[in-house]
């Protein structure tokens, strides 16, 4: 099937590391920009993920975000297949950018910027001072957010493991900054919907996490911590409203 530019980049490889939220953010901004068109279908499987360059099983996980987010639809049978649901949510500036994943607005991308600032510099500081205690806290707080039924229960959890790796790292300004900094990533997240499949990747990567900090790891702490928040600015361009994404 022949494709304009901007439907062909939805379909180019996705990098790795993140290609689960950067699939997301692909398809749902598709979706929300109108270059998949409401009620069309998507490819078979199999050829999808040969064109994004992804796992089978990647894959589904993506599409079940979706599924569970409200833009795409799963229809079993001989005509089934997974379809854009038929009255998709649009991006506020529809047509204003047809490159997908292009940049969130500015007030998000300060935001975010902000928080690899002082999440990677906590963790930084989490490898060098980190007690007992702490990791046996943030160890604690992974097992709440598993254990969670619903958002809320787990964002809490999610608020109190991100401020306890500052509080790991023993600077007070810096718990203060983590602190203002997650209260602005709740109010972002209250926006979009949460599949429980992405909660779920997302605190494999707290437990990893925790894993490094107690190993004392700085590089690989970092670099996770680095994508855990790369993920998450994925999956707010793929869901985010208004996202020019």
């Amino acid at each position: 099937m022949e494709r304009d530019p901007a439907l062909a980049a939805v379909f180019k490889p996705v990098r790795p590391a993140t290609t689960f939220e950067e699939t997301v953010e692909r398809l749902g901004t598709a979706i929300r920009l109108g270059l998949l068109a409401p009620g069309a279908r998507l490819p078979p499987e199999r050829d999808l993920a040969g064109e994004l360059a992804i796992s089978r099983s990647t894959l589904r996980q993506a599409l079940r975000a979706l599924v569970e987010s409200g833009l795409l639809i799963s229809v079993r049978g001989r005509a089934g297949g997974t379809f854009v649901v038929q009255e998709p949510p649009l991006a506020e500036q529809r047509g204003a950018s047809a490159d997908v994943g292009a940049p969130l607005d500015e007030d998000t991308s300060a935001v975010l910027d902000l928080r690899v600032a002082f999440e990677t510099g906590a963790v930084i500081l989490a490898v060098e001072r980190a007690e007992d205690e702490d990791l046996a806290r943030l160890a604690e707080l992974v097992e709440k957010m598993a254990d969670a039924t619903d958002f809320d229960a787990y964002r809490r959890a999610d608020i109190r493991f991100h401020i306890g790796v500052a509080e790991a790292g023993h600077s007070p300004r810096l718990v203060a900054e983590m602190t203002r900094v997650q209260s602005e990533m709740s109010e972002l997240l209250a926006r979009i919907a949460h599949p429980d499949v992405v909660l779920t990747r997302s605190n494999a990567q707290h437990r990893r996490l925790v894993t490094c900090l107690e190993k004392r790891e700085p590089r690989p702490a970092v670099a996770l911590m680095r994508t855990h928040i790369e993920g998450t600015e994925h999956i707010l361009a793929g869901l985010l409203p208004g996202s020019r994404g």
